[in-house]
Parts: C-alpha cells; structure tokens; sequence
C-alpha cells in the first residue's frame, strides 16, 4: 500500500504520526513499523533565510515529530532544547526577539546550510538529515528551488509569512499572500511519482491556504493531484468555525473563504468538478454540513477529528482511509 500525503507543519505531521500508526497495526513489517510506503510531500513555503542558515519549519517539524525528537508541548522545535545562542546574538543587538532559534534547531539549519551551499539540492538535503530521524516515511521538500510566501498587507508591503505569523501573529489584516520565487519552481524529484503511483492521496489537517495552497501552487502538482488514480481524501482543519491549530481563520478571510468546514471543502473543489478532493472528513460538531455536501456528490462523514493523542489520530486515519475504500 503506497499513501502520499501533502503537509504542512504540526497539524500535517501529527495526522501522519497516527497514520504510521495505523498502518502499523494492519500492515505490520518485523520492526514494528510497517510494510506500507508512506510518501511525505511538505509544504516549504515557509523556509526562509535567518542569521545566514536556511530554515524550514514544516519539513523540520515532520522530521522531529516522526523521528521522535519534537517538543511536544510546542508541537514543534526540539525536546530539551536551549536558547544560548539566540540570547548571546541578542546582547551583540543581533536578531529578531520575535523569531527565536533553539541551539539543538540551529545544528539542523547549520547542516542543512552546509550542504546547500556545497551544491546538494533541497530534496537530497532533506533525505540526508531524514536518515538521522528515521521518520518512517519518504519525506520530499515540495521543491528543489526557493519559494517563499509573503503576506501583501493593507499599505502595499510585503512582508515574509513568518513575520505575519510569528510576530503579528496574524492580527495585521493580510490583502493576500504572494509566492515568491513559484514561476520559476518545478515539483521536487519524487513528487509526481508519488501521486502518480499512490494508492490514496490525502490532504491532512494543514493549513488549506498557505501549507497545503502552497504546495498546490507549485507548477505541476495541483495537476498531478488532479489527474492521480487514486482517490483523495481530506481531513477538515476547522472544527465548529474554528481553525484546530493557529490563525487558519485569518489565512482563509485574506481570500475570501469562511472559516468553516464546508467552506474549505468547497475551497479545495472536488475533483469530478476541476477541484483536487473526492472526500472530505468533517468533525461530529460539523456533522450538520454533511447533508449538503453529499447532495452536492461528495463522499463525505462526521467523525471526532481532535489530534489529542496518537490513538485518536490513527482513529482519525482510519476513518478518512474507509471514506475512499482505503483501508487494509
């Protein structure tokens, strides 16, 4: 069984640790993982240049949250981490107070940087430092080539997604997002593989606008969705007009989109409609959207879709899986 998943940071990588598990106690391999081929494709639209090192927070946190190293109250960064540098780069007047690196985060990027300024693309970058983590899945960069997400903002400036995330922490109303550096951005070595040989292709509870938006966004991929062979499914990251994790309600008002579960539904599209999805798992408290959803031909359910432990996410799995006829 071959699944492919497009993620962004936590929500993308806590959806894919308690499929893992689930695909481990069905298809079980002799190590305790299992026999199924998990393929990761992550959003890096937040990656960004910081203090000289390349950071990639979504890809970073898959790596952590699968290989076991992530701080979990966080839900990203590292376990037992520190802020020794951050602090002494602060006392030089260097730094952004807002944006802080943890020493054991800044070894990842130091090494990341080292091996992208020897020439290594991104995809073979990550691969190098996924084999520390051992993450249990094949975990691709979208792409290979540099694309950053800006936030357009009332007064015309463009600033980095970050920033608006991190430091405004999305109260500064955004006019739109702007992917720098996407025309000339091609899929990663890998992607449309993925898609293309998937068995069931899923869009996990990420953000629908600029994790999983942007992933779309990139040349070639919203096709490949588009044209895979197996079904998709996805997972709503909105829970009773709310986002699950962090300000997806601002990302969604800057286009347009309410911030429900029918919504972001209807933003992605169905697939027999020129859209990219042809199911859709709601919580129970949405359960009132799924009438009008399955008139409209989705094959859509309710179901408790809270991450709040690995069991409950493999549940979670389980069900989006069954939606597509999916399950081993």
């Amino acid at each position: 069984m071959r699944v492919t998943v497009l993620s962004g940071g936590v929500g993308g990588a806590r959806f894919t640790r308690g499929l893992l598990a689930l695909l481990a106690q069905r298809l079980p391999d002799d190590a305790g993982g299992t026999t199924a081929e998990v393929t990761v494709i992550a959003n890096t639209g937040d990656d960004m240049w910081l203090h000289g090192v390349r950071v990639c927070p979504d890809l970073d946190t898959l790596m952590y949250t699968l290989g076991g190293g992530v701080h979990e109250g966080q839900g990203w960064g590292r376990r037992d981490e520190s802020s020794r540098v951050s602090t002494d780069l602060a006392a030089y007047g260097l730094g952004w107070e807002w944006f802080t690196l943890g020493d054991l985060d800044l070894a990842t990027h130091l090494a990341r940087t080292e091996l992208l300024r020897a020439g290594q693309p991104l995809s073979s970058v990550t691969e190098r430092l996924a084999s520390r983590w051992r993450p249990g899945v094949r975990l691709l960069p979208m792409s290979d080539e540099e694309v950053e997400t800006h936030v357009e903002l009332a007064d015309g400036r463009l600033i980095h997604f970050e920033e608006w995330w991190v430091r405004h922490h999305a109260t500064v109303p955004a006019r739109r997002f702007v992917q720098v550096g996407l025309a000339g951005a091609a899929p990663a070595p890998g992607v449309l593989d993925a898609l293309a040989r998937a068995d069931v292709v899923v869009l996990p509870p990420s953000n629908p606008v600029v994790s999983v938006g942007t992933i779309l966004a990139i040349p070639g991929i919203r096709d490949a969705v588009r044209d895979a062979p197996a079904p998709v499914v996805g997972i709503s990251p909105v829970i009773g007009g709310a986002p699950v994790r962090g300000m997806a309600d601002a990302c969604l008002t800057a286009i347009g989109v309410e911030t429900s579960a029918a919504a972001v539904a209807r933003h992605y599209g169905r697939r027999a409609e020129g859209g990219v999805l042809d199911a859709w798992l709601v919580d129970e408290v949405d359960a009132d959207a799924v009438p009008g959803l399955a008139d409209e031909g989705w094959a859509v359910a309710a179901a408790s879709t809270l991450m709040s432990d690995v069991p409950a996410t493999a549940a979670i799995a389980a069900r989006a899986l069954a939606l597509v006829d999916r399950l081993p």
